[in-house]
């Protein structure tokens, strides 16, 4: 089964492996690219917050598991989010999201009493908009990019606790027109792990050489990290694309990366070096020692990788 139209069907279904967005199927056309379709929409999502053990808490949607992290949601500018939340902790918590439109009311915090109570719901609303001009005239930016959600109660009334158990997830606002990946993955470097993982043992992410794979790279923490992807580069701007021969932009193959920011990016699977077992890690040369690396398998058309041993990798 060709793996892209695998998970184009996922897409289209609604499933939320990678996100909630279900797009128009005319944006899955066979013939180009996939793009995203025009905004504007409601979208409704069911998620909740969840004990997964070991001091450890997730994000998950109605009908799944929760995972560390959450599942990444998606939306187009425009679109407006109608998040139903329910909390299944023992303890009072919420969401608060960043780079989109909210009132003080869904800001999701201890301070402006917008949280859940143990076994109750409650609806946040997020809201995007497209580029435009004020009444100014100035330039109003998009709420396009990569973003991401986190709890802001548990522990202290920052949410310290809460992120550092797990309660985080992305969170994608694509333009009309932006190229719609084949496969969406989230990093997330918390404190000196990776997804909340053991030392040693990041995520493992798979494609085939030329599948189009983004990437959602958040920071939480305490720690300054240096994100770096072998074999891939990206362009530092909003999409990770060049937008054509005269986009200035840097191409970069690691950033510099704070608690609190997010960035993303897409890259063509082994679109320069072929297939490989590439590395990703912490590029802090004493996080790297302490087991922030991960790998991006990238298989030929046959599933084989070149020098690499399925039955030796323990991730």
């Amino acid at each position: 089964m060709d793996r892209r139209s695998f998970h184009r069907r996922m897409l289209i279904g609604g499933a939320a492996v990678a996100t909630s967005l279900s797009l128009a199927p005319e944006a899955f056309a066979d013939g180009g690219p996939r793009t995203a379709p025009a905004g504007g929409k409601e979208r409704h999502i069911k998620l909740f917050a969840a004990e997964l053990g070991k001091g450890r808490m997730g994000y998950g949607l109605a009908g799944k598991k929760a995972t560390i992290p959450g599942p990444v949601i998606e939306a187009v500018e425009g679109d407006t989010l109608y998040i139903e939340f329910e909390n299944r902790l023992d303890v009072s918590t919420g969401l608060h999201v960043h780079g989109v439109d909210y009132t003080i009311s869904n800001d999701g915090t201890k301070l402006t009493g917008s949280l859940v109570k143990p076994g109750r719901k409650r609806t946040y609303v997020w809201k995007t908009h497209a580029p435009g001009r004020r009444k100014d005239g100035t330039y109003r930016e998009g709420s396009a990019g990569y973003w991401h959600y986190h709890d802001h109660a548990i522990g202290t009334s920052h949410g310290t606790g809460g992120v550092r158990a797990g309660l985080f997830g992305g969170l994608i606002v694509r333009r009309q027109g932006d190229l719609i990946p084949d496969t969406t993955h989230t990093i997330v470097f918390n404190e000196t792990s990776i997804n909340n993982g053991k030392g040693h043992a990041g995520p493992t992410f798979e494609a085939v050489v030329g599948e189009r794979v983004e990437f959602v790279m958040i920071t939480h923490g305490d720690d300054f990290h240096t994100f770096h992807l072998h074999g891939h580069r990206w362009a530092d701007n909003r999409t990770g694309l060049l937008a054509g021969p005269e986009d200035s932009s840097q191409l970069i193959d690691t950033r510099v990366v704070g608690p609190g920011a997010s960035f993303g990016f897409q890259v063509i699977a082994g679109e320069s070096g072929g297939a490989g077992a590439w590395m990703y890690h912490c590029h802090v040369q004493r996080h790297s020692d302490k087991g922030m690396a991960g790998l991006f398998l990238v298989r030929r058309e046959d599933g084989t990788i070149p020098e690499y041993d399925d039955s030796s990798h323990k991730h």
